[in-house]
């Protein structure tokens, strides 16, 4: 069977499904995780990965890898570019994902803007009974435009929810797309000045690293939202501190960080914000499909010579 390496713990599915088919080393279970996998390096064919940083370095271990199934819609960690000089595919997990991350986008939205979290706090801390009704709250969905940097499959299913509580949608993205009716616009910027809600659905990567920062947080005004469930490096997360501090922006709803798990403690005393740690696709159904859809790329790969989902980079067939 062929030789699978499992970096890091996944989902039960993961593993129980490819030992049915494939050898699968888990240096993570070793008392020498290292030594474990430097006796099985020539082995390796696939790679099962799930929040593993990939890069030169780390290709130059595996000489006959052939494929790596990534555990996740964001494949960022993962030096596609490198992998396609090397003839490795990359697979990764979309589609299955869409509906949760697009609810959670929501759910920040509305949590953000009628500052949900801090009425909770409110509640629970005995001042509804002592101190009265919470105050009214400067922000509503009401009259908004939301601008969505990255109409990709999760930024469509964002603006189908958006477009039924009434908002205005426009876009930014590589480019222009066929099809879509809603106004673009070329720069992040520009979408910043059009828009009051911005709704980042970006991928990580050095191409968008702070694409978010100080000017956008201007633009936006002080009615501004900003809503990130794509990548923390997205925004410049000092500039957001600063700009949430002294009201440049009203408010910031933020599913992913700049150096997760770390979240700045200045970030955490903010009133103004609503903050969640990665949960966007956080079901066991979503994840399960995930895990299956990991599955299948490996399956698929070493059984029909084509997997389910490659990424952009690595499109070409089995060899």
């Amino acid at each position: 069977m062929p030789d699978i390496l499992m970096p890091k713990p996944m989902q039960p599915l993961v593993e129980r499904e490819l030992s049915e088919k494939f050898t699968v080393h888990q240096p993570f279970k070793s008392e020498d995780p290292e030594g474990m996998i430097a006796s099985v390096k020539d082995d390796i064919v696939g790679i099962a990965a799930g929040g593993v940083d990939v890069d030169d370095a780390y290709l130059d271990q595996f000489p006959n890898l052939k494929i790596i199934a990534n555990f996740g819609v964001g494949y960022d960690s993962i030096d596609a570019n490198a992998c396609e000089k090397r003839g490795v595919i990359v697979t990764n997990t979309p589609d299955v994902l869409t509906e949760d991350v697009a609810d959670i986008a929501m759910a920040l939205l509305l949590s953000t803007t009628r500052e949900l979290s801090a009425a909770e706090r409110w509640l629970r801390a005995g001042n509804w009974e002592a101190k009265g009704s919470f105050p009214l709250t400067r922000g509503s969905l009401r009259g908004r435009i939301m601008g969505i940097v990255g109409l990709g499959r999760i930024g469509k299913a964002i603006a189908h929810r958006a477009e039924a509580f009434g908002l205005t949608i426009c876009y930014h993205g590589r480019s222009k797309q066929d099809g879509v009716a809603y106004p673009y616009y070329p720069s992040v910027m520009a979408l910043a000045e059009a828009c009051d809600t911005l709704m980042l659905v970006a991928p990580g990567g050095e191409e968008t690293k702070h694409m978010v920062g100080e000017s956008v947080f201007e633009a936006l005004g002080p009615e501004g939202i900003v809503i990130n469930i794509g990548r923390g490096t997205v925004i410049d997360e000092a500039a957001l501190i600063k700009a949430l501090q002294d009201g440049t922006i009203l408010g910031a709803g933020l599913d992913v960080f700049e150096e997760e798990p770390h979240v700045p403690e200045a970030l955490r005393k903010l009133e103004n914000t609503v903050l969640l740690p990665h949960v966007g696709s956080a079901s066991q159904f979503t994840r399960n499909a995930m895990a299956q859809l990991v599955v299948d790329n490996l399956v698929g790969w070493f059984e029909k010579g084509h997997p389910v989902t490659p990424v952009a980079e690595t499109p070409f067939p089995a060899k």
